[in-house]
């Protein structure tokens, strides 16, 4: 076997922080774990449960995950963007193939770099959404979102570059898929990860495999056992379902995320919430495979494994749906570290996505760029250093063109949002943790806003970002 660890990728699809420890009541109406085995990792390994995507929008944030670099400097800030696709900017898929690595793509494929990431490196395995799309024609299947797209869509109207046009994205709406779940789109993904793994063992050559699933993402088309798993009439809601936060700014409820939030009630939350656990029930029991597989081939003691998500979704909360804004539930990700030498912590700092690049390549000894927009977090997880109290950022800048722009800057205690059309937000996220009251212009908190303020400002100079910030009155 070779010496150099192997590295195991994980990225879900709208999956949010709180679903690590979630509960939920079964049909016998006793609590299930949502996530049983990211549970259990969570305790082998190093648990960051204050990680904060770059941007609550797919490509975006995997594009910079993969680059280790802001939206705003590598290029892709929309989901549908046709301008620079961070040509000059090389992945982590790259510089591990460099470093002597295998490297296995399975799953969606929203990485928008240009020439494609397929077209870099020799990939030992691809597999996408259309290698699935073909198992299900041969097996006489089909993917009922594809040819039923107005059931799963909700029209909208969208700012793009101030004037509002109409577009449909996801909805709400639950049923069940007719096929088995070992058909589904994450468990085929899994399965072909695991044939990948078995592959490996023939090899005295270290490979990262690079899996990523498309669950929880709407729609919910949900096969069982997982559509019934969590009955919804036993949801527990959180306490801000359908509720807006005192001094919201107006344009909120003109965004995207709460527009297609817009008359729904509790009852249609709780069965959200049903089909929405069920999908990451769905992607945890593959997790479980994957790692079951990496025993049998004695390959999970020399693997790194890390686990995280691109985003949340509000789910209801704020009065929102999706993603597309700066609350918690939005930009709050599970992440979690898995290292060969088996050390376990938990650590509350707030962390970007963008500290995994540089961590990934320090653990796995390789050449980390003097580029990259995030910190190496090595010293913490392997000499034991303590977690300083840092600031980290997030980006939003409409979809698919310019329109609703947010920045977020996020420390310990306080979340600073701003808006160039419309008030700012300040949350007090030790206080007021579902993020129900907004500070900005509270004359007790001037002096945090104005510092905030001032680092945001400053931060997104420095990170090639066009927005006009302007000064605290």
């Amino acid at each position: 076997m070779n010496n150099l660890p192997n590295l195991i990728f994980i990225m879900t699809d709208h999956q949010r922080a709180d679903s690590i420890g979630m509960t939920q009541l079964g049909t016998n109406g006793r609590p299930i774990p949502v996530c049983p085995t990211l549970n259990q990792l969570a305790e082998e390994g190093i648990y960051f449960p204050r990680t904060y995507t770059t941007c609550p929008l797919c490509v975006p944030a995997r594009t910079a995950l993969a680059t280790g670099k802001y939206p705003t400097r590598n290029g892709v800030v929309f989901n549908d963007w046709q301008g620079e696709r961070a040509e000059d900017h090389l992945t982590i898929h790259q510089i591990l193939y460099e470093s002597g690595y295998d490297i296995a793509h399975i799953g969606v494929d929203h990485i928008q770099v240009m020439p494609s990431l397929k077209e870099r490196i020799n990939f030992a395995k691809w597999i996408d959404k259309f290698d699935h799309q073909r198992y299900l024609k041969d097996i006489g299947l089909t993917d009922p979102t594809i040819k039923k797209k107005s059931t799963f869509k909700r029209p909208i109207r969208e700012n793009h570059l101030g004037r509002y046009v109409k577009k449909a994205y996801s909805n709400t709406f639950c049923s069940v898929w007719n096929g088995s779940a070992k058909h589904f789109k994450d468990s085929y993904f899994c399965q072909q990860a695991i044939n990948f793994l078995k592959s490996q063992t023939k090899k005295n050559q270290p490979f990262a495999l690079f899996l990523y699933l498309w669950a929880p993402h709407p729609p919910f088309w949900v096969p069982e056992p997982y559509q019934t798993l969590f009955p919804p009439e036993q949801i527990e809601l959180p306490c801000n379902i359908n509720k807006v936060s005192m001094g919201e700014p107006k344009n909120r409820r003109h965004g995207i995320a709460a527009q297609l939030a817009e008359d729904l009630t509790e009852d249609e939350w709780r069965q959200v919430w049903s089909a929405h656990l069920g999908l990451v029930r769905l992607a945890d029991d593959g997790l479980s495979k994957v790692i079951h597989a990496l025993k049998q081939t004695d390959q999970f003691d020399h693997s790194l494994i890390v686990y995280t998500s691109d985003h949340g979704d509000h789910l209801g909360q704020h009065r929102m749906y999706q993603k597309m804004e700066m609350y918690e539930q939005a930009i709050c990700v599970p992440t979690i570290i898995r290292s060969p030498d088996g050390v376990s912590k938990r650590l509350e700092e707030p962390i970007s996505h963008l500290d995994l690049m540089p961590t990934i390549l320090d653990l796995l000894d390789c050449n980390v760029p003097d580029d990259l927009d995030g910190r190496s977090l090595f010293p913490i997880i392997a000499k034991g250093q303590q977690m300083p109290d840092q600031s980290v950022y997030c980006q939003y800048s409409g979809n698919p063109k310019l329109g609703d722009i947010r920045r977020a800057i996020i420390r310990r205690r306080y979340k600073y949002i701003y808006d160039p059309n419309d008030r700012p937000e300040l949350y007090d996220l030790q206080q007021d943790p579902m993020e129900m009251i907004n500070r900005a212009g509270d004359t007790d908190f001037f002096n945090i806003q104005q510092e905030l303020h001032q680092d945001l400002k400053s931060w997104s100079q420095k990170h090639g970002d066009w927005l006009q910030f302007d000064e605290i009155s």
